[in-house]
């Protein structure tokens, strides 16, 4: 499997949900604005807000993050990266004007930040096999691990799911695997949430 394969799949699959529904929450794949915003809280728990931050939050779609970011007080330092082109089109638009904005077209940092997120980056398998993909999400958090200096969060869906309700287009990762991986690789202060009323779960990692 070759990164760049993965990134073209991705980059096509947001991009038409994108033109189908455009910058809302139905747009990046999510079914509305309630569980996004959960996610967002999950994912930002990481965050000392009364402290002037730097966040890369990758697979950033059209910029929803920063709505939640800025309600919490001064807008971060805030850079945006996916590897849809649509989507970096969408986000310029929708964050102009606002303050400490930088946008990339493209699948990892290219700077390091006091903390990075990922939401519902790892979702989609694209056609992958399970090995494939979990290759895929390991070298993802490989690299945010890399680029944050304080932390990093992510999410993806869980296999304690229902088995009835399991999409084969879906991926559904191993939360106990996860977390025992961050532990053992980045960081031995790892908290796993999965006591929110959505089928994912999240992991942070703090430095």
């Amino acid at each position: 499997m070759s990164q760049p394969d993965v990134e073209r799949d991705i980059a096509a699959y947001f991009t038409s949900i994108h033109d189908e529904s455009g910058s809302t929450p139905l747009g990046v794949g999510w079914n509305g604005k309630a569980s996004q915003r959960i996610r967002f809280e999950q994912l930002c728990r990481i965050i000392d807000p009364a402290q002037p931050y730097s966040i890369n939050d990758l697979g950033c779609g059209y910029g929803a993050l920063h709505d939640f970011l800025i309600e919490g007080g001064s807008p971060p330092d805030y850079a945006g990266y996916d590897v849809s082109e649509a989507m970096i089109a969408s986000a310029r638009q929708y964050l102009t004007g606002r303050e400490n904005i930088l946008l990339g077209c493209s699948s990892k940092p290219d700077r390091v930040a006091d903390y990075s997120v990922a939401s519902g980056l790892f979702n989609v398998r694209m056609g992958r096999t399970d090995e494939d993909w979990l290759k895929f999400i390991i070298a993802t958090l490989d690299e945010m691990n890399r680029f944050s200096s304080k932390a990093f969060s992510f999410n993806a869906l869980t296999t304690y799911s229902d088995a009835e309700k399991m999409q084969p287009d879906l991926y559904y990762a191993d939360p106990l695997f996860l977390f025992d991986h961050c532990k053992r690789h980045y960081s031995r202060n790892v908290a796993l949430l999965h006591d929110y009323e959505i089928y994912d779960f999240t992991i942070l990692v703090r430095k």
